[in-house]
């Protein structure tokens, strides 16, 4: 599968060209260096980091004059890393749910989500603090930047931005989807403590006395 935090510098450039390329048919080096204009030891040299982030793959041999050429493919999936239409999507989506569900639809809705993000992942080994590691590492391959704090005798997992913000913009619900991804991983009652300004940065309480701005004692279910 691509690696989800493929970013612009990956796709910049030749190996930009040699991608779109790709999405059109499958090629051989010989056969994107001379589309392209470029030596065949410049394709290589790009299409190694493409291989590494499985955004390419090796397709089979091709027959040629003089032995059988590599043909190169974009790798199945590989779509869903290069789309931008994603985010619209899915603030789109969450308006027109917000529209027809209930309050408690729309929450319940959101824990489901969650909960069936965190099947996607292995189980979480150790204990708390070990756990939370783990998960804040499956944080980290989705984009998010995040800091661990002791706080009430528990945690707080706090991000520097918010991996959902177009979605979240609007939608506080969308955060009690992270919040029973987290608490399916940790084992334990997360509560989110989300800010949603201007720029949305996400946080989780985890165990202790969890918190909601307000003052209110509440845990994830």
């Amino acid at each position: 599968m691509p690696d989800p935090t493929i970013g612009p510098r990956l796709l910049g450039g030749t190996r930009g060209r040699i991608v779109e390329l790709l999405r059109r048919s499958a090629l051989s080096a010989n056969e994107i260096a001379t589309q392209l204009g470029v030596t065949h030891n410049a394709v290589r040299s790009h299409l190694a980091p493409l291989l590494r982030a499985g955004l390419v793959r090796e397709g089979g041999m091709r027959p040629s004059s003089s032995r059988p050429a590599v043909v190169y493919e974009l790798a199945p999936r590989a779509d869903s890393v290069l789309s931008h239409a994603y985010i619209p999507f899915v603030a789109h989506l969450l308006r027109a749910l917000g529209e027809r569900l209930s309050e408690d639809e729309l929450h319940e809705l959101m824990h489901t989500v969650g909960r069936s993000l965190a099947a996607q992942w292995p189980r979480l080994r150790g204990d708390l603090t070990q756990r939370i590691g783990g998960a804040t590492t499956l944080l980290a391959e989705l984009g998010a930047l995040t800091d661990v704090e002791t706080a009430d005798s528990g945690f707080v997992i706090r991000g520097h931005g918010c991996l959902l913000a177009e979605a979240v913009h609007g939608r506080p619900e969308v955060c009690h989807s992270m919040e029973s991804l987290l608490t399916e991983l940790l084992e334990v009652p997360v509560t989110e403590c989300c800010e949603r300004g201007e720029r949305p940065r996400c946080c989780f309480r985890v165990g202790g006395a969890a918190t909601l701005p307000g003052g209110s004692p509440s845990h994830a279910g």
